[in-house]
């Protein structure tokens, strides 16, 4: 007999909606940071000059080597020393931008004919009216994808949000549930709902950009 009550019980258990809100401006955030931050650094890797470009590279593909659980007592130093424990912005700012999708963008705006961005420049854009107008546009399907990425890492994150967190008004999604596993650990049908509260946005995101994304990483055609 399908049913809608148990939404209506995982939100009297716990304030379930107040969590997701939470976790909505933490992800929103972390997709803003992500795709401003990795767009410009991908784009100053891949199509400026300048010395110690590689080795720059060479930081960012190293970064990804390093497991979260390697950093995250010094994670944890950083945040308590500049006041933002127990806040959002605590939670946002060690994922604000990523190594894989600064490398992303790299990738994608390498793709990009040289051709282009010479007929701008002879035609007296600057380096941010190139960027701008003429690579940005042509890597639509990879800022979707970064966008993505940046939305499910920041969405789904347990461990940090945890860490960092300790005022029960303030936790994500991630950790409001695990309320449903620890007091109703028999009620399969209350978790499963919670479940499906948590993953909804996640496949509402994906159908909104998911024309980009299958675009992926090989952008960089001209366009006509």
């Amino acid at each position: 007999h399908p049913t809608l009550h148990n939404y209506t019980r995982v939100a009297d258990t716990i304030p379930v909606w107040d969590y997701a809100l939470n976790s909505l401006k933490v992800a929103t955030a972390n997709v803003v940071t992500n795709c401003v931050g990795s767009a410009l650094a991908g784009y100053a890797l891949a199509r400026l000059r300048y010395r110690g470009r590689r080795v720059t590279t060479l930081v960012f593909v190293l970064a990804m080597l390093v497991p979260v659980e390697g950093i995250v007592i010094a994670q944890f130093t950083t945040m308590r020393e500049l006041g933002l424990n127990n806040t959002l912005i605590g939670v946002v700012l060690p994922g604000a931008i990523g190594a894989m999708n600064v490398l992303l963008m790299r990738n994608a705006f390498r793709n990009l004919p040289y051709e282009i961005e010479e007929a701008a420049y002879v035609d007296g854009a600057n380096v941010w009216q190139r960027f701008l107008r003429v690579a940005l546009p042509s890597v639509k399907g990879t800022l979707a994808v970064v966008a993505i990425f940046a939305f499910m890492g920041a969405w789904d994150d347990f461990l940090w949000p945890l860490i960092v967190l300790s005022d029960p008004s303030k936790f994500t999604l991630t950790i409001g549930l695990n309320y449903l596993h620890g007091t109703f650990a028999n009620d399969e049908r209350l978790v499963a709902a919670g479940t499906v509260i948590a993953v909804a946005p996640l496949i509402a995101l994906f159908a909104c950009l998911q024309r980009y994304f299958f675009r992926g990483v090989g952008e960089g055609a001209v366009k006509g």
